[in-house]
């Protein structure tokens, strides 16, 4: 089709810069609590069963169920000096980073008794709750601010794409799996001179030295993720009126939400997809344990020469594909049908996750070797790809729905439907998180077990792959196999109809403009 120009107020190159700088920040913070809190630290150093892991998750994305669209309806009802989203994006990325750093601080869970353990995994989930919920202060208006910097929807589907390159940039943030290795050092010698004293035992002693490793790395990470989040509340500027008085409350946005026809699509589309978020749940675990055995020094004692060449293939097949494909996506939006593109995305996007478990079984359960490697890397990246355009195309599409529902009931629910992007975003890691903790409790790999196998990669020359017959690592294979595939498949489905199309988005973009344009006017004259 024809490309989509409408003209009209838009944002600067600086105010661009920044909004995308605030959104590298924004997902670095973000990774560190995935990739870091709830893909390994909970599990892996303070040795939190996985069943108590996945309901921690599970109870907060139920909370989220409320809480996001209760926070979209609080930004939809601001109105301030800095305008709608600002304010939350000036105050709070500050708190939110102090929050992070709070919830990697707890005891483990294999050290206590009794309530003790209660303890630990309450401080999990309230403190995961909590930022949670702080998050989403600042996570709702860092989305809903695109649609209000600008009225050109080429222009908005430009920052929506490059927003979503930034964020994969911040995707960088789940290397803080392999950074703590790298601070042991500073911390080895207390904990080696405790052994034999009061029962201290060595393998407390690397548990001990990892825990503190750990909580250094994130206290970097955050730091600097917090100083990029906040410049994008200072640069920003909101050029597209709200509503002047919004009397909605949160039960009418639920209602605005479902009735929105292909709002409520994406919705539907977004939940039935909830199992791919296991690729990033799990890509860096994957790595870590089945190419590095639990360490990142291995990639420098001798063992194998070509092990950074192999993780290396594997980090570039996951982000960079992301990233290309989050580049290129919005120059498909100028040329063809939104619906065509996400559907195109989904069902294409089920096969190398299926071709994963498939090339695991065909490889008879050891993908290290150089061939095998690359062969995993092609078929990774392919599936990443399909999740950087997806990403994209559903931040299009939901900002086109705003419009939808400006264009027919007069009024712009930035907030309300940008929280059902974050609420899909945390539903799908909810969901995810809990088919995971099912499948790593049926292997027991979890509390007291996973703690006897990372003291056993420790302390022998045996591979992850290897032990209890590669079961471990086979769950993990299927875990970013065989569910994403099936959901990408079922996602595909509401979509097939989708209810708006591009000619019928262009007719209420220009619409939209001009009664803005007669609303300027209308107001000069009574001045």
């Amino acid at each position: 089709m024809g490309s989509k120009v409408i003209k009209s107020n838009t944002y600067t190159k600086g105010e661009l810069f920044g909004y995308l700088t605030g959104m590298f920040g924004q997902n670095l913070i973000y990774q560190v609590i995935a990739a870091g809190l709830v893909s390994y630290y909970l599990g892996s150093v303070l040795y939190i069963p996985a069943a108590a892991v996945s309901a921690i998750i599970f109870v907060a994305r139920i909370w989220d169920a409320i809480n996001d669209p209760m926070m979209g309806t609080i930004v939809d009802k601001t109105h301030t000096k800095w305008g709608k989203c600002r304010p939350y994006l000036i105050f709070f990325p500050v708190i939110i980073g102090i929050m992070t750093i709070l919830c990697f601080v707890n005891g483990r869970y294999t050290d206590a008794e009794g309530f003790g353990k209660v303890l630990i995994v309450a401080w999990a989930a309230i403190s995961y709750i909590m930022w949670g919920m702080l998050f989403t202060v600042c996570d709702i208006p860092l989305w809903g601010i695109t649609s209000l910097m600008t009225e050109d929807q080429n222009d908005r589907a430009k920052i929506l794409g490059l927003a979503r390159i930034a964020a994969i940039v911040g995707g960088i943030g789940t290397i803080i799996t392999f950074i703590p290795d790298m601070f042991k050092g500073m911390f080895e010698g207390k904990y080696q001179a405790m052994i034999g004293t009061n029962g201290y035992t060595e393998a407390m002693a690397i548990d001990d030295t990892k825990k503190a490793a750990w909580i250094f790395t994130v206290i970097i990470f955050t730091v600097i993720g917090t100083v990029f989040f906040q410049i994008a509340g200072l640069v920003t500027r909101e050029r597209v009126p709200g509503d002047a008085e919004d009397k909605r409350g949160i039960i009418d946005n639920f209602k605005i939400m479902w009735n929105c026809l292909p709002f409520r699509q994406i919705l539907i589309s977004g939940v039935l997809r909830s199992p791919l978020q296991l690729l990033m749940i799990l890509a860096m675990p994957l790595a870590m344990y089945y190419f590095l055995d639990n360490d990142t020094n291995n990639i420098g004692n001798g063992s194998d020469s070509l092990l950074l060449l192999k993780v290396g293939l594997i980090a570039i097949a996951v982000f960079g594909a992301q990233f290309v494909a989050s580049a290129i996506t919005p120059g498909l939006v100028k040329k063809h049908e939104n619906r065509k593109i996400y559907n195109f995305y989904t069902i294409a996007g089920a096969v190398p996750y299926a071709l994963i478990f498939v090339a695991y079984k065909v490889s008879g359960g050891n993908l290290t070797t150089l061939p095998w490697s690359i062969v995993l890397a092609v078929l990774i990246g392919l599936a990443a790809a399909s999740m950087g355009g997806i990403n994209v195309m559903q931040s299009i599409m939901i900002a086109d729905c705003v419009d939808y529902e400006e264009y027919h009931k007069g009024y712009r629910p930035d907030g309300v439907f940008f929280s059902g992007q974050s609420f899909l975003t945390k539903l799908a890691g909810g969901i995810a998180a809990l088919i995971q903790g099912l499948v790593y409790t049926v292997v027991h790999f979890s509390g007291d077990n996973l703690a006897k196998i990372n003291n056993t990669l420790a302390t022998t020359d045996t591979h992850f792959y290897e032990l209890d017959g590669g079961k471990y690592a086979a769950a993990m294979f299927f875990l970013i196999s065989l569910p994403i595939a099936v959901g990408m498949i079922l996602s595909a489905l509401p979509m097939k109809n989708y209810a708006m199309t591009d000619a019928e988005h262009e007719e209420m973009l220009e619409e939209l403009v001009a009664r803005r344009e007669n609303a300027k006017a209308e107001n000069t004259t009574e001045e």
